[in-house]
């Protein structure tokens, strides 16, 4: 048997115990321990996503939302919902105050509380978080998976939160990187995914960024594909 068919066996193999181990919360066959077949598998189901919740978490060096460099991005935590809808809790930080930030953005227009206030208001020029993009089928996850991850490899199998994920590791380019980070990012990157290994959706992203000199550390999570969800234009304040 040639070394890359006894790979992929003994892939299978430890999927499967992994699974048993776990308790599996995963049904139906395992994908192929191959790489284009996990990309393949990826692509269709991160571009057919209706919905699902998502944190995206910074960590090292600062990275700013805003053209002023005063409003450092900490976290988020959020839902998405097609077409092209999400809702987050963002956390910003401005010197050593941190402060929680609700954002809503529907088809391109977003909308935040005002961190004094607590009132929705229209996010103002320059401001680059729109979680939406994460999903976008034309220009988020799917393209990237089918197109743009390059040198991808095969890392192995591995026990996360409890389940077995297929973990893949390749190069991104700053176009999409930027459009699944919301528009954090803006550079290429080395990125590491897991992948559920019946459906290939990305559940965990891992990478690192340079900003200014100093490296950040960023990790996506993704959960409850297909939750019923409502996402909606929040209440503004009345005039007058």
């Amino acid at each position: 048997m040639r070394l890359d068919k006894l790979h992929s066996v003994l892939l299978l193999f430890a999927v499967a115990l992994l699974a048993a181990a776990c308790g599996g919360d995963d049904t139906g066959p395992t994908l192929a321990p191959d790489v284009d077949t996990l990309l393949e598998a990826s692509a269709q189901t991160m571009g057919e996503v209706e919905s699902v919740r998502f944190t995206i978490e910074r960590g090292g060096a600062p990275v700013y939302i805003d053209p002023l460099d005063a409003l450092e991005f900490v976290s988020a935590e959020g839902r998405f919902k097609t077409p092209a809808a999400a809702d987050a809790l963002v956390v910003l930080a401005v010197g050593d105050i941190r402060a929680q930030v609700g954002a809503v953005a529907i088809d391109g227009d977003t909308w935040l509380t005002n961190p004094i206030t607590g009132d929705w208001e229209p996010a103002p020029d320059g401001y680059t978080f729109d979680p939406a993009t994460l999903f976008d089928p034309a220009a988020g996850w799917r393209p990237l998976l089918a197109e743009d991850l390059t040198n991808v490899q095969l890392v192995g199998l591995e026990e996360r939160g409890g389940s077995p994920r297929y973990h893949l590791r390749g190069d991104a380019p700053e176009e999409r990187i930027s459009l699944i980070t919301a528009g954090l990012v803006g550079q290429d990157v080395t990125v590491d995914l897991w992948l559920d290994p019946v459906t290939g959706a990305v559940v965990e992203a891992e990478f690192d960024t340079l900003y200014r000199g100093e490296a950040s550390d960023w990790r996506l999570t993704f959960a409850d594909y297909g939750a019923d969800l409502t996402i909606e234009v929040p209440d503004l304040p009345t005039e007058g």
